[in-house]
């Protein structure tokens, strides 16, 4: 799924090169002809850290038009995403738009089909795939994130070390010598348990193989229980990798919830050079220092320079919009598709997408026809540079069962972190996360 989605995003990183024509709206509102307004919620915000921003969007879109009110539905960060979404089911309050991944197979009977829809044709070849559920067209995506480890390129550039140059582990610790002889210290590596669960891990099951085939079938085994991890020198490199990054980590780093604003002041201000994070991290650091240059790398896990995965990121679709189907009205779904159609295809709405922070934009990589706007920052032109040259890594996670990134993350990834557990109790929680799950793979 994420090289056909990076085939699709090249395409959308380019399309600010030339005047697009003008992409079909999903339905268009006419004022006059509205004598009500009607309301249709949104669950949260897509992602925290673009909440204000996402916010302005949705002020701006209401006060634009006079047949739809868009509402925000606020949960807290962390919460997942069933422990939310099942009580307002069953109290007959679900809301009509929501975004998700690994939950997307248990949602479909549940939301509503794009097939045959303006933006579903709009959107990048090979994007919808992680969300189509035996051919019903579950959901679309929001964008393509990124992630591996992000650095101060100010802070890399006074110690001498160029990003390009890290090719395997002892590369790295080279590097991480090197920021350290500035006075500084080398990486913040966060203990936040989603993080640990969904994106530190994705890193050993990204490059337990080289074929995509090659990584489903460790996942078959870890299902079936007949495979042993601590016998997987690829997940033995993974973990030699994550105690490199430990040992050479801020103190402030914790598993705490607040560990991510310390993780951006730590990288935006260059108390570190390193962070193991995501280009969502990005508006946050750029709000911090908007004077500020962030670039995104690999994690070598190999001790060879030539080792898979060494010179390639992890790019993928980290949510796809759905629309209930079975509680909404028909009335509710129209203007859930009005509000995605203004933020998709029009000017003001692609503005606010993927326009910059500083101008209250999202800054999300566009996954779709017709955009006008492309991010333009120093790490969303690495990320297109990746992409072009084929160096990418599957989002395994994107087939992790619900809830399993929670286990990997609260049982295993934090106790290993601090050293709670060790490296056979960990790879057991991982194992006993898998056993028994469904193959949706298969």
């Amino acid at each position: 799924m994420a090289v056909a989605t990076a085939a699709g995003l090249t395409v959308a990183l380019s399309a600010c090169a030339a005047e697009p024509e003008a992409a079909p709206a999903e339905s268009t509102t006419d004022a006059a002809a509205c004598e009500t307004v009607t309301e249709f919620t949104w669950l949260n915000t897509i992602k925290i850290e673009i909440r204000d921003q996402f916010l302005e969007a949705v002020d701006e879109y209401n006060a634009a038009q006079d047949c739809y009110k868009a509402v925000i539905l606020d949960y807290p960060q962390g919460e997942p995403f069933f422990s939310v979404v099942t009580p307002l089911y069953e109290s007959n309050e679900a809301p009509v738009v929501m975004t998700a991944l690994q939950e997307v197979p248990d949602m479909a009977d549940r939301v509503m089909d794009w097939t045959g829809t303006d933006l579903a044709a709009l959107a990048a070849p090979g994007s919808l795939d992680g969300a189509n559920i035996g051919g019903k067209q579950v959901g679309i995506p929001v964008t393509a994130e990124a992630f591996g480890l992000l650095y101060n390129k100010a802070v890399l550039d006074e110690a001498g070390v160029d990003p390009a140059a890290i090719t395997s582990r002892a590369d790295l610790e080279a590097a991480f010598d090197a920021v350290e002889a500035t006075g500084r210290d080398a990486i913040h590596f966060s203990g936040l348990w989603w993080s640990l669960g969904a994106h530190v891990s994705n890193i050993y099951h990204t490059t337990a193989a080289e074929d995509l085939e090659g990584k489903l079938t460790v996942l078959d085994g870890l299902v079936d229980g007949t495979y042993s991890l601590m016998d997987d020198p690829k997940f033995i490199d993974y973990l030699d990798t994550f105690d490199l990054m430990k040992s050479y980590s801020t103190d402030s780093a914790t598993i705490a919830d607040s560990d991510y604003d310390m993780g951006v002041e730590n990288l935006a201000t260059g108390e570190v050079g390193f962070w193991f994070m995501g280009n969502w991290a990005e508006p946050n650091l750029l709000t911090t220092t908007p004077e500020g240059s962030f670039g995104v790398m690999p994690l070598p896990t190999g001790a060879a320079a030539g080792d898979y995965g060494n010179d390639s990121i992890s790019v993928g679709v980290p949510f796809y919009i759905m629309i209930d189907e079975t509680q909404s009205t028909e009335e509710e779904r129209a203007g859930a598709m009005d509000f995605l159609s203004w933020l998709l295809t029009t000017p003001e709405g692609q503005a606010r997408w993927a326009g910059p922070v500083e101008s209250g934009g999202m800054n999300f990589i566009p996954m779709y026809e017709g955009f006008t706007v492309s991010p333009s920052t120093f790490m969303a032109q690495e990320i297109a540079s990746y992409i072009a040259g084929g160096k990418t890594l599957e989002w395994m996670n994107s087939y992790y069962p619900a809830g399993l990134q929670d286990v990997y993350g609260y049982e295993g990834g934090q106790p290993y972190y601090d050293g709670v557990i060790d490296r056979a109790a960990y790879a057991s929680v991982l194992e006993g996360a898998w056993a028994g799950a469904e193959k949706t793979w298969r």
